[in-house]
């Protein structure tokens, strides 16, 4: 009969005892969180900038934009219901996303506890700077939703169902200008690294596709940093008014 304070620690097939915890407690499990949810708000992303370039053609049609999000899905789902689901879905996918990479660089400290006698510089920008540009990101986040979705932190007179005028008075004021494009500009950073890492993630193959990943997350990057940023240059320069 077998002891009841006995352990089951078989060991893998190299010989190692399995890690304890599941998939979650692993850092393979982290990474694809990490990936997962990072590609989920990459897609996310790419819609948004597509919806908010439909301000360059007019109030009329980026009005009708606006009211489309809060009905899509009617008469199936109800007037909100779609737009709710996406935002739920987004919510945790920032949450894992964020939990993850805390719970990684927490690992990475406790792995190296003293620093590199001679420290190299081999990493890019954009990877030395992945941790603060998630929080630049996160806090824009939390500014852009009060101040374009609730208004609580709108410059002008917040109008609900009139997002053309609603961005309009955003992007003439300054700091609305800088914390925007400081942001943009931190997203941008974030999905050239991140991309390139949730391919790698994922099992990205041989040497060829790792040069196509790497020009996609480049060209990615790019057209979504010129693509929100040139809103409020328009709104700037009078392009949009």
């Amino acid at each position: 009969m077998a002891l009841a304070t006995r352990t089951d620690r078989r060991p893998s097939p190299q010989g190692s005892p399995r890690p304890s915890g599941g998939f979650w407690a692993s850092t393979i499990g982290k990474k694809t969180v990490m990936a997962v949810s990072g590609l989920i708000m990459l897609g996310y992303l790419v819609a948004h900038v597509m919806g908010n370039l439909k301000v360059f053609f007019g109030p009329e049609e980026f009005n009708a934009y606006g009211h489309w999000l809060r009905v899509m899905g009617a008469p199936v789902l109800h007037h909100h219901w779609a737009l709710w689901l996406v935002r739920i879905v987004l919510l945790a996918a920032v949450v894992g996303h964020a939990v993850a990479a805390y719970q990684l660089s927490r690992r990475d400290i406790k792995a190296r506890p003293t620093g590199y006698v001679h420290r190299r510089k081999r990493a890019s920008y954009a990877t030395r700077t992945m941790r603060w540009g998630g929080i630049i990101v996160g806090l824009f986040i939390v500014w852009h939703v009060l101040d374009l979705t609730t208004g609580t932190v709108h410059s002008g007179g917040f109008q609900e169902g009139r997002p053309y005028q609603n961005v309009v008075d955003t992007f003439s004021t300054w700091y609305g200008n800088v914390i925007y494009i400081v942001a943009m500009l931190a997203v941008g950073l974030h999905v050239r690294h991140g991309f390139w890492s949730a391919a790698q993630t994922l099992g990205v193959g041989n040497a060829r596709r790792e040069r196509v990943l790497k020009f996609l997350a480049n060209g990615l990057a790019l057209a979504l940093t010129v693509g929100f940023v040139s809103v409020p240059v328009a709104v700037m320069t009078g392009v949009v008014s």
